[in-house]
């Protein structure tokens, strides 16, 4: 069977389909003939000779604007076959900050989509595939959709199946039911689910009956028999009536996880006016789930979607997978998909490349409570960036994330993360119940201490996600959700039918209001502003510790510390620790150390949250002798963003 695989725009550009390189090896391993199309380097290549589109541009759709759906509103003129408001999507832009350029561009591209789409939809049928697969995550899913509306007409008996983030759970069955062109929807997993489509595809009996005398003949003919049994499978049997079979029970266990393939993509990258814009990435998997969000999930997330259990492949076959990988294609970058790092590769996978010479340049995404000693190994590994979720520095908004960590130890991962030589990668956000202006205030006063340490890219009042607790038990404060402006002018369907297609969902604002939301997004530009010029750290020469500051919002350059209470004190704050603690480690009076505190905090050394104490120099001893230039904000927000999409 000829299967054609394809990744629409807005996918990212800098790294093949992780999804798309597993079913092809699954498919391929049945004996069926498979390619892979990268429709969204087709579509950079098609749109530069017709309008001023740059990198930036496609980040913008592929993932910036990804909560006001911009990049699927662009496509949505081929879906519908016409242009939709175009005014009143500019004003929802503008609402939500695009500015002049960006809505411009976006009106722009909405009159050309339809033109790319009927080229591509031809394309695809002169293929004459007999099945069309589309992966569809973030926003693919309206320029899949109108591909394959135009793929239909042209080719019927060309099988159309959709899969990926966008269909899992009720927003799949929501797709296969309100789209009638889309054949088939796989959600969940697909290792398993795609063969064993394709096989009943691929062997239809001949009379309608089945070989095995076992089979029950009064469930229908037994090749719909054959695709009941797929778990998760949205098809329409043979009255054109619509089936919802059931979500798996258990994903599926580390041993069935493929490691994909990724041939052709390096080709095509290199023929495309892309190869210029993006220094290509590997995305690879060493587990699936979250071992955190099986005990606590947070409140706010729902990128786990069905399944949350954690589960990962044996260090031997991750390390080899990923040796493999660097060899076959040539690239030593990786980004490491997991949305959360296994704690048994600290003493596994990455002390076996920290102990080899091979070189590789690893993003992860991990927990901020991580040690300086965890933060060093990754370093040794070849970890050049982390993803460590840190989210706010307030231990009272972190508690109603259920995060499972205080301000002073995600302020510890910054500063640790600092220290080795590792560059973070987090957003600060706000609009929990039960926060309140204090919970911010108080910090937002500390952050000039800050100013030498990685900032926030930004700051945002959360959205409520399918799948996330927000979304699943009203009673935590959310209890009046529906979905989210832009799927109105997306799909142009009554906001009730669009409430199963939606991921993002809107409420009624919590916790803080604009005012404070404004002095938080103030503080964090200022950090911006003097981060580069920013250092503060020390050195522990034994009998006296030197410090050397340079922050726009502390006059001093060099301090030393010599006293054996100083030095004491020092070296305890190392972990954040309260008062009581520090003055039963130390055997000094109360009163002297609360002196020391105080006048620490005057110096900018000690951040202070929730009644713990942490210094907040990074330690010079740590720093590698030669450091990668980090990268700036708008470069780091970038490549945090194509990361995620």
């Amino acid at each position: 069977m000829k299967l054609l695989l394809v990744n629409m725009p807005w996918g990212s550009i800098e790294v093949p389909s992780l999804a798309l390189g597993i079913l092809r090896i699954a498919a391929e391993s049945d004996g069926h003939q498979v390619e892979v199309l990268h429709a969204n380097l087709e579509f950079v290549d098609w749109v530069v000779e017709r309008a001023p589109f740059t990198l930036p541009d496609y980040t913008y759709y592929s993932t910036s604007s990804y909560f006001q759906g911009a990049g699927d509103w662009v496509f949505s003129s081929a879906l519908h076959g016409s242009p939709g408001d175009v005014r009143a999507y500019a004003e929802l832009l503008a609402a939500k900050g695009a500015s002049p350029q960006e809505i411009a561009m976006t009106g722009a591209l909405h009159e050309l989509a339809p033109a790319f789409i009927t080229e591509l939809a031809d394309r695809l049928a002169a293929e004459q595939p007999e099945v069309v697969g589309f992966t569809t995550t973030f926003q693919q899913n309206t320029a899949a959709l109108a591909v394959a509306r135009l793929l239909k007409r042209l080719s019927p008996d060309t099988r159309i199946v959709f899969g990926g983030a966008n269909c899992d759970g009720e927003m799949g069955a929501a797709l296969h039911r309100t789209f009638p062109w889309v054949d088939f929807v796989v959600r969940g997993e697909g290792e398993t689910a795609l063969p064993a489509l394709l096989a009943a595809l691929d062997n239809p009996p001949s009379d309608g009956l089945s070989d095995d005398p076992s089979e029950d003949l009064s469930d229908g003919p037994s090749d719909e028999r054959r695709l009941r049994q797929i778990p998760g499978l949205c098809w329409r049997d043979t009255a054109g009536t619509g089936q919802v079979n059931p979500m798996a029970r258990r994903p599926l266990a580390p041993s069935q996880i493929l490691t994909p393939v990724y041939d052709g993509f390096f080709e095509r990258l290199d023929s495309s006016i892309a190869a210029g814009w993006v220094q290509p990435r590997l995305p690879v998997e060493g587990s699936r789930g979250c071992w955190w969000g099986e005990k606590h999930h947070c409140t706010f997330c729902g990128l786990n979607g069905s399944f949350m259990e954690f589960r990962s492949k044996s260090p031997e076959r991750f390390h080899d997978e990923l040796i493999e990988l660097a060899r076959r294609y040539q690239v030593l970058d990786f980004m490491v998909v997991d949305n959360i790092l296994d704690m048994g590769y600290f003493d596994t996978v990455l002390r076996r490349l920290a102990e080899s010479d091979h070189q590789l340049r690893l993003h992860f995404e991990v927990k901020s409570n991580l040690r300086r000693s965890h933060f060093r190994r990754l370093v040794e590994a070849g970890t050049v960036m982390v993803q460590p979720g840190i989210e706010s520095l307030s231990s009272t908004v972190l508690k109603l994330m259920d995060k499972g960590v205080t301000g002073c130890l995600n302020v510890r991962a910054l500063r640790d993360a600092q220290s080795t030589g590792v560059s973070v990668c987090w957003n600060y956000l706000y609009g929990f119940p039960g926060e309140s202006a204090a919970d911010y205030r108080e910090i937002i006063r500390q952050l000039p201490m800050l100013h030498h340490l990685e900032p926030p890219g930004g700051s945002s009042r959360i959205a409520i996600e399918r799948f996330s607790p927000y979304f699943d038990r009203p009673e935590l404060g959310f209890p009046d959700l529906r979905p989210a402006a832009q799927y109105t002018h997306i799909y142009r369907l009554p906001e009730a039918e669009t409430a199963d297609l939606a991921y993002l969902f809107a409420a009624a604002p919590q916790g803080i209001g604009r005012p404070v939301a404004a002095e938080l997004d103030a503080a964090i530009a200022a950090w911006h502003a003097a981060g580069p010029g920013s250092r503060l750290s020390y050195q522990d020469l034994g009998e006296r510790i030197v410090l050397v500051n340079r922050r726009q919002a502390y006059d001093w350059t060099v301090l030393e510390l010599d006293s054996p209470e100083q030095l004491g004190l020092f070296r305890l704050l190392d972990q954040p620790r309260t008062l009581a603690t520090l003055v039963g480690r130390l055997g000094a009076p109360a009163e002297e150390v609360a002196r020391l505190l105080a006048q620490w905090t005057d110096l900018g050394l000690v951040f202070h949250e929730d009644g713990s104490y942490l210094q907040v120099a990074a330690d010079t001893a740590e720093q590698p002798l030669f450091r990668l230039e980090q990268p700036t904000w708008d470069e780091e927000e970038e490549r945090h963003a194509l990361a995620i999409g």
